[in-house]
């Protein structure tokens, strides 16, 4: 396949000092579209793949790797927990966000969590061959949608989901990507009642009557699974 030249302009490194990107994300279909995206550019070298969150950690742990191209919601973890895991094993590793979520005060949690770039995921190829350099160098790099947006202060960002505990937030993310309760509990180590109990304050917190309602609440707010 004929390269672009276009995109080859990032291309400058020797083969030596490519980016060893790793591509963490669940659905087949977007890691061989990111594959192909990455392959363009002679400077990044692809380190493998990861669908989901133990397998994420898990090739971490046998090194080689210089960047995590990271789905914010992998399966094994919920919101940011999965960035905030790498970062503590492997606090000199950048991870740059590759995610549907354009809402402003996600993108906020994600980079306090350690995150060094935050990317949607309607983002054009160039951008984000530019992104994976720039922070891979140790800059940070936000998409040019969201940066008005995160430079105003906090309280002025959208933020119907903030009056939730970090537990809740974790029951309604769950509960969101259609897992079962009683694995909901298992994954958390809470009882089944305790789950049913978070589902219930979740509703009369959001004012939603059902757990349709309360997952198409929770789309509409930017946390589809």
């Amino acid at each position: 396949m004929t390269k672009d030249p276009e995109l080859n302009r990032f291309s400058a490194a020797e083969p030596a000092n490519r980016v060893r990107v790793l591509i963490a994300d669940d659905h087949a279909l977007v890691r061989e579209g990111l594959r192909k995206v990455l392959e363009l550019d002679d400077a990044i070298q692809l380190a493998g793949e990861a669908a989901s969150a133990s397998e994420t950690l898990s090739r971490l742990q046998q090194g080689g790797v210089d960047l995590v191209l990271l789905d914010l919601l992998m399966p094994g973890c919920t919101d940011v927990d999965l960035i905030e895991r790498i970062v503590k094993a492997h606090p000199k590793l950048p991870v740059l966000v590759l995610t549907m979520h354009a809402d402003p005060h996600i993108a906020r949690r994600a980079l306090e969590a350690g995150a060094r770039g935050y990317l949607t995921k309607d983002i054009s190829t160039e951008l984000l061959i530019e992104a994976v350099h720039q922070v891979a160098a140790g800059r940070s790099y936000v998409d040019p949608t969201l940066s008005a947006a995160l430079i105003r202060p906090q309280a002025e960002l959208p933020q119907p989901l903030e009056q939730l505990s970090a537990r809740e937030r974790q029951v309604l993310i769950a509960l969101v990507q259609g897992r079962a309760l009683i694995d909901i509990a298992v994954e958390l180590n809470v009882a089944p009642n305790t789950v049913s109990t978070y589902k219930s304050r979740l509703m009369e917190k959001l004012g939603q009557s059902s757990l349709s309602d309360l997952v198409r609440y929770s789309i509409r707010h930017g946390l589809a699974g």
